[in-house]
């Protein structure tokens, strides 16, 4: 049988890992014939380095030495053009040794078999150390306990009991063709830099992913309820995979009203009595939302808890998840309190955006267009002729529009992590929201959403910064008819015919950005080309506000 392999899976090495016995040498063979690729055994390179067996090197220099040295070889072995790479069963729990893996943009394969097919498998073989201390079952169940969850950090797990070498080979490319890598996203804050990883199928590898950044491997949960029915189950999996333990699991109601300080005190309350330590992660499983209030809970429960964020509504993979801003709203607005506290990672899994209404994706698109017209003017293009496909199902442009996004806030948080700048910096990514939040208020949340009120936001940005001679005075109309094209509101007009512009002015005296009476506004002088501004007039704000459709 000839198989036709894809170029991404021939172009990168293959790492196979699992215990003796799992069939790496065998079927390393025969992926290296397939795939066109050089086969090595870790295990026979060092033999033939040294001069000796395994089972010598072990005896004279201990197994502490050994995995220093296999660590050094496999990592000089991936140096060079892509080969398929079987590992002997240890090398994979050198933490050192699976960041090599990684940085040589390896896959890892873990072949994984049950105890009575290693056990079939081993019976009867002289060379191999760990099994000469004792009974081989009782050794190989202890090897599966402690290197299971270790193995469970590869890219890709093949199930591969009792099959045909041929047959598990097949399984394998299969495996490796339908990888995907997911896009890795730094947000570089020195000491408390952190990854967002975007990408399909994130949920039920969570445990593999995030093991290298947990503290140890017990979380708490805080999730959405409506999210936790739906998607609990692929990452609750992920995370026992790699042998992580939920210490506690608390939902918290869907919808804006969640984001209140009796929710708040209600989380803390029960984080507090799950009896968690200082090591213990966070998980913010769900929207915005959740991740503002789980985030501020983390922040301020035992005077801070690392945290996770696992965002499941496009506005929050691509935004709220990113930069550390965690708060609850009150009667007087929005996100009045809260606190800055970094996640350790994000985890942006595309899948689960497939259960998002069209509504809910339109929204969270306000925020990929924002992050374009705030700085990247030729991403605004890009916007311009992708956005309906990526809203529309296709799952490669959705996942640029989302990377790009993030690379952009990302490098934004880097430069103004606390918003103090005095040349913009972070706080031009309010683009829009000071409209945003007024409405919102006046509504009372939930009525409209988020992204929504954004997108109104910016038009009206726009709006003011051609009254003001800022831009070009026909921007604000293209502007308006981009959101128009993929279904966002950018007028005031269709809203709740009472929404003032004297109740939404009054509303700007509670922003957070008011400095000595006065509101800072985020206009643009084009596209790509956002700025602040104190110096506006009431009278240009109200005008604009009335030309957007606000009743007098």
């Amino acid at each position: 049988m000839t198989r036709n392999t894809d170029r991404r899976a021939a172009a990168a090495s293959i790492v196979l890992v699992g215990l003796m016995g799992a069939g790496k040498t065998a079927i390393g063979r025969r992926l290296a014939a397939r795939l066109g690729l050089p086969f090595i055994d870790s295990d026979r390179e060092i033999e033939r380095a040294a001069g000796c067996t395994i089972t010598d090197l072990f005896a004279e220099h201990g197994e502490a030495s050994f995995r220093d040295g296999e660590r050094r070889v496999i990592a000089r072995l991936l140096e060079g053009a892509p080969i398929v790479l079987a590992t002997g069963g240890g090398a994979f729990m050198d933490a050192r040794t699976r960041a090599a893996v990684r940085a040589a943009g390896a896959i890892s394969v873990w072949l994984r078999c049950d105890l009575p097919t290693l056990l079939r498998r081993t019976a009867g073989r002289t060379h191999r150390p760990l099994l000469a201390k004792g009974d081989p079952a009782e050794i190989l169940a202890a090897l599966m306990q402690t290197r299971h969850p270790i193995y469970a950090e590869s890219d890709v797990i093949v199930d591969c009991d009792d099959q045909s070498q041929e047959r598990t080979t097949e399984r394998v490319l299969d495996a490796i063709d339908a990888y995907e890598a997911p896009r890795q996203v730094p947000v570089a804050l020195a000491d408390r830099g952190y990854t967002v990883t975007i990408g399909a199928r994130l949920l039920t590898r969570a445990g593999g992913l995030l093991a290298p950044v947990l503290p140890h491997r017990r979380v708490a949960l805080v999730a959405d309820a409506t999210v936790l029915a739906l998607h609990g189950a692929a990452l609750r999996h992920g995370l026992r995979e790699a042998g992580i333990t939920l210490a506690v699991e608390l939902s918290v109601p869907p919808g804006e009203a969640s984001k209140s300080l009796a929710q708040y005190g209600a989380l803390v309350n029960g984080l507090i009595d799950a009896g968690l330590d200082r090591g213990t992660a966070l998980l913010a499983f769900g929207g915005g939302v959740v991740g503002d209030l789980a985030g501020f809970a983390a922040a301020t429960t035992l005077r801070g808890l690392p945290f996770v964020q696992i965002p499941t509504t496009l506005l929050a993979q691509v935004d709220s998840s990113v930069g550390g801003k965690t708060g609850v709203n009150t009667p007087g607005g929005k996100n009045l309190v809260g606190a800055f506290h970094q996640p350790i990672a994000v985890l942006a899994d595309t899948d689960v955006l497939t259960t998002l209404g069209a509504r809910e994706m339109r929204a969270g698109y306000a925020e990929i267009v924002k992050a374009a017209l705030i700085g990247d003017a030729a991403f605004f293009t890009w916007c311009e002729a992708h956005a309906r496909a990526a809203l529309g199902g296709d799952a490669d442009k959705l996942r640029e529009a989302i990377a790009r996004a993030v690379a952009f806030k990302a490098a934004v948080v880097a430069y103004d992590e606390l918003e103090l700048r005095p040349d913009g910096g972070r706080a031009l990514l309010n683009l829009g929201h000071s409209f945003a939040h007024a409405l919102e208020a006046e509504l009372g949340y939930g009525t409209i959403l988020h992204g929504e009120a954004v997108a109104i936001g910016i038009g009206l940005a726009f709006r003011l910064s051609a009254r003001l001679g800022l831009c070009p005075p026909d921007l604000p109309a293209r502007i308006e008819a981009h959101l128009a094209h993929v279904g966002l509101p950018a007028r005031i007009a269709g809203l709740d015919a009472s929404v003032s512009a004297a109740a939404l002015m009054h509303r700007f005296g509670r922003d957070k950005k008011m400095r000595d009476g006065r509101l800072t506004f985020v206009l643009a002088e084009g596209i790509g080309q956002a700025c602040t501004r104190r110096d506006v007039p009431d009278d240009a704000v109200r005008a604009i506000l009335q030309e957007s459709g606000a009743a007098g």
